[in-house]
C-alpha cells in the first residue's frame, strides 16, 4: 500500500473563527481520530494534491513534530464554489483492527474472448475491501485469459488471500461482451465444422 507523508500542527483553537483563519493561511483544518483521543491539526493545503489526484488508495502518515499518526481519509469536505480543501477527517489505523477501504480493479492476461473480438466491460472498477492495515491491498488483480465471449468473472470468483471483499458475491466485476465482430467470427467457426 502507498504511503504519503504530510506534516501538520495541532491546533490551539477550535472554531468557525479559527477555521477560517487557517483557510486564509491555505491550511486545512481536520481532525485525527480512531484510537481513543481525537487530535485537532492543520494540515497545508498544497499536500492533499498527492491524495486527491491520484487514484491509487493509500495510508496518510501524520507528522506532528513529536509524534506520528499513521491514518487513512476518511472524509472530505470541498468548497462548493472554489472546490478547495474545506475539512476533512482522517482514521487512526491499529494494527489489530481491520478496515475497510475502496480498492481498484485491474486486469492481467489478454481473453481469449477480447481475440475473437468481443469487448471487454468492467462493471466495477473498484471494490470494497476488508483487511487488516499490514494485509490492505492496492489492487485486485483478475487473470482474464481464460474468459471467452458472454463469460463473466463475479466476486466469488475472485481470489483474496488475507483479505475479505464485502461486495456481493454474485455481482459482476469484469465481463466479455459478445460484438458484431465475435458473432461473425462465431458464424464463421460453425460453418467451416
Amino acid at each position: 500500500m502507498r504511503i504519503v507523508s504530510m506534516s501538520g500542527s495541532l491546533r490551539e483553537n477550535v472554531g468557525k473563527k479559527d477555521a477560517k483563519a487557517l483557510r486564509r493561511e491555505d491550511k486545512v483544518p481536520c481532525v485525527i481520530y480512531g484510537k481513543g483521543q481525537q487530535y485537532n491539526v492543520a494540515l497545508n493545503q498544497t499536500d492533499f494534491q498527492r491524495i486527491l489526484f491520484n487514484p491509487a488508495p493509500c495510508f496518510v502518515e501524520i507528522d506532528l513534530g513529536s509524534e506520528k499518526h499513521m491514518t487513512m481519509l476518511k472524509d472530505i469536505d470541498f468548497h462548493p464554489v472554489t472546490e478547495i480543501v474545506y475539512h476533512c477527517d482522517f482514521y487512526e489505523l491499529s494494527d489489530d483492527k481491520p478496515v475497510v477501504m475502496s480498492i481498484p480493479v485491474h486486469t492481467t492476461g489478454t481473453s481469449c474472448g477480447v481475440m475473437k473480438g468481443g469487448k471487454l466491460v468492467y462493471k466495477q472498477k473498484r471494490l470494497n475491501v476488508k483487511a487488516l492495515p499490514a494485509n490492505m491491498p492496492s489492487e485486485i488483480l483478475i487473470d482474464i485469459t481464460n474468459l471467452d465471449v458472454n463469460q463473466r468473472c463475479k466476486v466469488q470468483d475472485v481470489a483474496a488471500e488475507n483479505y475479505e471483499i464485502l461486495n456481493p458475491r454474485t455481482s459482476e466485476v469484469v465481463v466479455v461482451n459478445s460484438t458484431r465482430a465475435s458473432a461473425t467470427g462465431e458464424n464463421e467457426v460453425v460453418e467451416a465444422e
